[in-house]
């Protein structure tokens, strides 16, 4: 961790990492020069917790209580996370989705203080030296973004820092990275969102986007710079444009540390949920028809991930190729089919045309995967039809946030009459279906981004392959519980995250090692203690 002078008084209540608040006992009130400078009451922890909650909860809407936590986070780290971590299932959906979709439209007009690394096309030739004026040197985790397709709002230029600010904050609450080794970046390269260019308060660049060689340049120089000024540092890029995320993972995957959230991320999640559905269904995973709608990054990710699932299952390249399937805004994928993405075409069959309904009706898959960002996408048509020939269909809707769905959780259990397994990028409250109570799972990639994250760092990973993924798909689908999987949900309670974490960290680290790919730990029976006492602990 950074160290830091040790400040006092104001100073002192001004620094949110080490400001403690009304907390500060009567000894350190006179050592560190705080008397009169704050109430003479002597709160603990608990007991602010409990004023932030009140307040928050008094909020009459999730932005003004975004607001509230962002201010909370800015003055009081430790309140801020403690409160996180001992509330998650309150917080999390104010932090990240989906009031993070909403704050991100808004940031210009929510404004408060800086926050994160902004990078323009006017820094050009001098990103390493821009670089030195961010104040922390032992920079471990960088989230970067261009904001060109952000949550499923698209282009929302920059004000998709807020997405990189709040996937920080989830890497410290739940795998433990110390909030001064992470860093925001915002690449500024434009936008083309008319309305922003229009808006008065926005604060990103009104030029047209970036494009072609210029922006692929300006990305490798900060690629390039970071690794210069960080070079411990691993990348994690969030919410780019589809084709622009694929080439840009597999430029950099294998020189630098990095990731992709939205394409890796997003397979993993989605394949443990799928392990786990196996234990309702009753299906042998091999044998499962998997039907996605949507050819985007996310989709793309998550067949990636199930071919390599598949394949590891033992069946063939081909085989495992039979039992995915896609359609996009265009039909079925299909060999015939002259409009498909480099990304898109391996997955294209050799089938007749067929629309979304039409293929459910021939396919008659088990599981049904929808990243669309179009709300109800999946009709009571299409619930119906797949609940026909399977008697636990499975169901993802991911797209966020929650209003882009393609369909409610309440929605997918009426129309497949309470028998689908259902989960959804965004949380939905719990659902009331014939005397019993159905719990909906959030296909939340906070379950696996953290974990992958922090076993790649603790080991020193010089790379983060598609088996690290793999391998944290198959631990996270294991520790849901028989009695979590009864009620429908296909993942951990949310209050359990930090385990994941760790648990997912330690298979990351085996992974490592395996694969030669470890330079600061060889394998450990149990690297959980390890991991454990090394995490940032919010607590006063």
């Amino acid at each position: 961790m950074t160290q830091h002078d040790s400040p006092e008084g104001m100073e002192l209540l001004q620094d949110a990492r080490l400001n403690k608040g009304t907390a500060f006992t009567e000894v350190e009130r006179d050592r560190l020069k705080l008397r009169g400078l704050l109430p003479p009451a002597v709160c603990s922890q608990e007991v602010q917790m409990d004023r932030i909650l009140e307040n928050l909860r008094r909020k009459s809407n999730n932005i003004e209580r975004y607001i509230l936590l962002q201010a909370l986070q800015a003055r009081n780290e430790r309140l801020f996370y403690r409160t996180v971590l001992e509330h998650i299932d309150e917080i999390m959906p104010l932090i990240y989705t989906p009031t993070v979709g909403q704050a991100c439209k808004e940031f210009a007009h929510i404004f408060r203080q800086p926050r994160g690394f902004y990078v323009t096309a006017n820094d050009r030739g001098k990103i390493r030296e821009l670089l030195g004026n961010w104040p922390e040197r032992n920079v471990r985790v960088i989230v970067v973004t261009d904001g060109e397709r952000i949550l499923g709002l698209g282009d929302l230029g920059a004000n998709g820092m807020g997405i990189a600010i709040g996937k920080l904050s989830l890497y410290t609450a739940s795998a433990g990275i110390y909030p001064d080794q992470c860093l925001p970046v915002m690449l500024d390269v434009g936008t083309n969102n008319k309305a922003l260019h229009e808006d008065p308060l926005y604060l990103g660049s009104k030029s047209r986007r970036l494009t072609g060689k210029d922006y692929f340049n300006l990305v490798n120089e900060f690629m390039v710079a970071t690794q210069e000024a960080f070079p411990e540092a691993m990348v994690h890029f969030e919410d780019f444009a589809t084709p622009n995320a694929h080439r840009l993972l597999e430029l950099y995957r294998h020189r630098f540390l990095c990731m992709n959230d939205d394409i890796q991320g997003t397979g993993g999640v989605v394949l443990a949920g799928v392990y786990a559905s196996t234990r309702l269904s009753r299906l042998d995973f091999v044998d499962l028809r998997i039907l996605l709608l949507g050819a985007g990054s996310a989709s793309i990710g998550i067949a990636n991930l199930m071919l390599a699932a598949f394949v590891d299952a033992g069946l063939s390249e081909q085989e495992a190729r039979e039992r995915l399937w896609l359609v996009d805004l265009n039909g079925l994928v299909i060999q015939a089919r002259d409009d498909l993405t480099e990304q898109v075409r391996p997955y294209a069959q050799a089938h007749a045309p067929a629309d979304f309904i039409s293929a459910i009706r021939t396919l008659k898959p088990q599981v049904l995967i929808g990243a669309t960002g179009s709300a109800g996408s999946f009709t009571e048509e299409a619930i119906r039809l797949i609940a026909e020939h399977s008697q636990r269909p499975c169901v993802f809707a991911l797209s966020n946030p929650t209003a882009n769905a393609e369909c409610t959780a309440e929605q997918a259990y009426q129309w497949s009459d309470g028998r689908a397994i259902f989960a959804s990028g965004s949380p939905f409250d719990p659902v009331e279906f014939e005397g019993q109570t159905l719990r909906p799972s959030q296909s939340n990639n906070v379950y696996v981004f953290p974990g992958i994250g922090l076993g790649a760092l603790t080991a020193g990973a010089t790379s983060i392959t598609d088996s690290m993924f793999l391998a944290a798909a198959k631990t996270l689908a294991e520790l849901v519980d028989d009695e979590a999987l009864q009620a429908g949900s296909l993942y951990p309670q949310l209050k359990n995250v930090r385990q994941v974490s760790v648990a997912i960290a330690n298979t990351v680290i085996d992974t490592a090692c395996k694969e030669g790919l470890a330079q600061h730990h060889q394998k450990m029976d149990n690297i959980k203690p390890f991991l454990e006492e090394h995490l940032y602990q919010p607590a006063y």
